[in-house]
């Protein structure tokens, strides 16, 4: 909490911002004290890093939390390189703003509606595939 002085009283400020986390390495100080082991410790930490991001990848396509995963190896990496903190700061600041953008009312109707026409047309395809070809699959199907 923020305290302002105001005439010799501290006033408590709610609506000031929790300072941000320092930015650098969090490794322990028996770590940082040692170049060499601090050294391998990055090594360590961008490997472990590096091997959840690919599988982060990897399950972009396949069934699996694919974004969230690649977030999880950023956070590893964050906790040792300064860009993956900046860069973790950003993601955080744009989902954010993306989150407050889509609670917007007229926003959320602008969604539903061309959700509800979406799915409309898809229905009407999927209706028009059934009265010509009854419930068959596409692959089986014989003109």
């Amino acid at each position: 909490m923020n305290t302002e002085s105001n005439g010799g009283l501290g006033v408590v400020n709610e609506e000031a911002p929790q300072p941000a986390q320092p930015l650098g390495s969090r490794a322990p100080q028996f770590v940082k004290r040692s170049r060499p082991l601090h050294l391998s410790w990055q090594v360590g930490v961008f490997v472990v890093g590096l091997a959840v991001v690919i599988a982060g990848i990897i399950m972009l396509p396949l069934p699996g939390p694919g974004w969230l995963v690649i977030f999880a190896g950023m956070a590893i990496w964050a906790t040792e390189f300064v860009w993956a903190q900046l860069v973790l700061r950003w993601t955080k600041r744009k989902v954010t703003e993306a989150a407050q953008k889509a609670l917007d009312p007229k926003v959320r109707r602008r969604n539903i509606i061309l959700t509800v026409i979406g799915l409309v047309i898809i229905a009407a395809g999927v209706a028009v595939y059934v009265w010509k070809f009854g419930f068959e699959m596409p692959w089986n199907v014989n003109e």
